[in-house]
């Protein structure tokens, strides 16, 4: 049973107090944060009761009145700072060639501004690409990939991913201007044109998407067929030779 404590202190501020009232507290045991919070109450409550209240007119719903204006609120108030965003940052270029693991080259096919996988013929070496690979200071690096960009050499193109519903697509994008890809925010649409290069031998790689982690540069079991973003699971070509140019 609720033990109720008249509150000494009441007794000073009794002859203050409206004639009729009085204040008993029935919660135990009080905590010196609800005492503070009586007594400011007490004071609000002091300083809002006028002599007018001791008219006839002055019922219980006066007093509640009076009493929920005199609550002492709490707030928690928590500063919160938005976190800035990564940035992936352009540390060099070099030149190199690339082959499928069927030692098929890239060619360029202007037409369809796509990447073919194809067998060449000797004397057609001229029709191969090479590319120009930047690469890029991770926010979080991983000591199994890295962060490259890749463009065609002698060209505006690099390669892109896109993601069309829930397929990602591969693309060639001209990028007027190669100084926007010397510092590329990692909540910007300029990651599309960044690829995380895992190697796993001598001069053998997968390229990922960054934005789309799970979808992979691929080729075609078949010659002369587009280069392609594919899942992991996917029965294309996903390993990539990859030599750098002197």
């Amino acid at each position: 049973m609720d033990s109720q404590i008249q509150c000494s202190m009441s007794e000073k501020w009794t002859p203050k107090m409206p004639k009729g009232l009085d204040l008993e507290i029935s919660h135990h045991p009080l905590k010196m944060k609800q005492v503070a919070n009586l007594i400011i109450a007490m004071e609000r409550l002091k300083n809002s009761v006028s002599e007018t209240l001791l008219s006839t007119e002055f019922r219980d719903e006066n007093l509640l009145n009076i009493m929920l204006d005199s609550i002492v609120e709490e707030r928690v108030v928590f500063e919160c700072h938005s976190a800035p965003p990564l940035q992936f940052s352009r540390t060099g270029e070099h030149q190199c060639s690339v082959n499928d693991s069927e030692q098929r080259s890239l060619v360029l096919v202007r037409n369809s501004m796509e990447l073919h996988a194809v067998m060449l013929q000797g004397g057609a070496d001229n029709r191969k690409v090479h590319l120009n690979m930047s690469t890029y200071v991770h926010p979080a690096p991983s000591s199994s990939a890295r962060t490259v960009a890749l463009g065609i050499k002698d060209t505006n193109l690099y390669l892109s991913c896109h993601k069309e519903g829930d397929e990602a697509t591969l693309h060639l994008e001209e990028v007027a201007d190669k100084n926007s890809l010397l510092n590329i925010s990692s909540n910007s649409d300029m990651v599309r044109f960044l690829f995380y290069k895992e190697d796993s031998g001598l001069n053998l790689s997968t390229l990922v998407s960054v934005p789309y982690s799970n979808w992979y540069v691929s080729t075609a079991k078949d010659n002369n067929k587009p280069v392609e973003m594919c899942l992991e699971s996917a029965q294309r070509h996903k390993t990539f030779k990859i030599q750098r140019q002197s």
